[in-house]
């Protein structure tokens, strides 16, 4: 089989796991009565991000192969998963906060470590056969967001949305790819007997990436720009859902199917997953990272500004269409130049690190902030056979929204990368 047609398939399944309970898990969490803590259950996928990619990627540099080390934390993370699902259906709405929160918090460990690694496997697979990355990754990576696309509307159309099946839909397709990882490349490892030094030996070399300027500045801003990614993720389901409490928009599609709503923001990003090539080589990776900024601004904004009906809903469209802009500008590019910007030998690692600082301390953060705010400015009330969470959702939004442009105009000021 054709190279990129096994990566491209490979991406699909990746992001098909996480596409089946990222976006609709906050609505099951609100409907079993521990809405209050959704952003535990999200920042959860921060917490363990912090330290597993890069503890994954150094195995992966030193001894385990990177695609029978994807294989192996995506049929622990299926299992955990399948586990989760089945506490779910024996607990009914009598969910104990400790058990299900411990159980999905297993499966998430295993699975955030797989987008660096999926990362390292493609890069490495392009690399052997003579490929450009910066050209050929993009459209390999837009199968991913088709696959997450697919599993959400699949979850959604299948009434998963409020129930744990959407858990199933992710172990079921994580086993899959698990299957499909014994057909993948063969990545090498490092196979020098050269004494080394303790650092070296533990993998750690990666984080002496941070003396230099370059690099630390652009993984700082990472952990801070980190802070915006998971928000509408945890949040912005729950949020549409809210909206049934108003009879007015009770019926809407967006209440009604949320999650295909928000999936136009993956289908935003197949899209600008393939102007990626042009704008890096056009414009930098400082310009390209800053109008992911700004892109968050609006997305966030626009929330604030619409509605489910007439003509609210084309503001919450509209901050769809940018999020393709916002996401993929700053993961896609950030991932290519830190691929680009270190040795060989420290690339699984340096990966690992770059999910630290965003999809790790800085979605962490995020999460529990937003939290925070959405605590403070809204409450769990039932209607009928629902629980939704209502309230003051504008400030939320506009509060997240003046954040991503305060980062965005620091950026813009500090960060000063020399241009290849």
């Amino acid at each position: 089989m054709n190279l990129k047609i096994r990566l491209a398939l490979m991406n699909f399944l990746e992001f098909a796991v996480w596409g089946a309970y990222l976006t609709s898990m906050g609505r099951y969490l609100g409907n079993v009565g521990i809405g209050e803590n959704i952003g535990l259950f999200y920042s959860m996928q921060g917490i363990v991000s912090i330290f597993m990619p890069a503890l994954m990627g150094i195995v992966a540099d030193r001894w385990i192969p990177a695609q029978r080390l994807l294989g192996y934390c995506h049929l622990l993370a299926g299992l955990f998963m399948f586990g989760t699902a089945w506490y779910g259906v024996e607990a009914g709405t009598n969910v104990d906060f400790s058990i299900i929160f411990s159980l999905y918090s297993m499966s998430v460990a295993f699975y955030m470590p797989t987008i660096a690694l999926a990362n390292s496997v493609a890069y490495s697979a392009l690399t052997q056969a003579g490929m450009d990355t910066v050209k050929d990754f993009p459209p390999i990576r837009v199968f991913g967001t088709i696959g997450f696309i697919l599993t959400m509307w699949l979850v959604d159309i299948l009434g998963f949305q409020s129930n744990q099946n959407q858990f199933v839909t992710s172990g079921v397709v994580g086993i899959i790819l698990f299957l499909y990882t014994f057909t993948l490349p063969k990545c090498e490892i490092s196979t020098s007997n050269e004494k080394k030094s303790l650092v070296d030996a533990l993998g750690l070399k990666a984080f002496s990436l941070f003396k230099q300027k370059k690099m630390a500045i652009f993984f700082i801003f990472s952990m801070l720009l980190g802070v915006s990614l998971q928000i509408t993720n945890s949040f912005a389901n729950p949020f549409l859902f809210s909206f049934a409490a108003q009879p007015e928009f009770a019926d809407a599609f967006g209440v009604q199917h949320a999650n295909i709503l928000i999936s136009l923001s993956q289908i935003s990003e197949t899209c600008c997953i393939l102007l990626i090539p042009f704008f890096m080589r056009r414009y930098g990776i400082k310009n390209v990272m800053l109008i992911a900024m700004f892109g968050w601004v609006l997305r966030f904004g626009l929330f604030g500004l619409g509605n489910p009906g007439t003509p609210g809903v084309f503001l919450f469209v509209l901050s769809m269409i940018v999020y393709g802009i916002a996401f993929d500008f700053f993961n896609i590019s950030g991932s290519l130049f830190v691929d680009k910007s270190t040795d060989p030998s420290i690339r699984s690692s340096a990966q690992g690190l770059f999910m630290l600082m965003t999809n790790g301390i800085g979605a962490t953060v995020g999460t529990l902030a937003a939290q925070a705010v959405i605590n403070h400015y809204t409450e769990l009330k039932k209607f009928g056979d629902n629980i939704l969470t209502v309230g003051d959702w504008q400030t939320c939004w506009f509060i997240f929204s003046g954040y991503a442009l305060l980062v965005a105009v620091s950026f813009a000021v500090i960060f000063r990368p020399k241009e290849h």
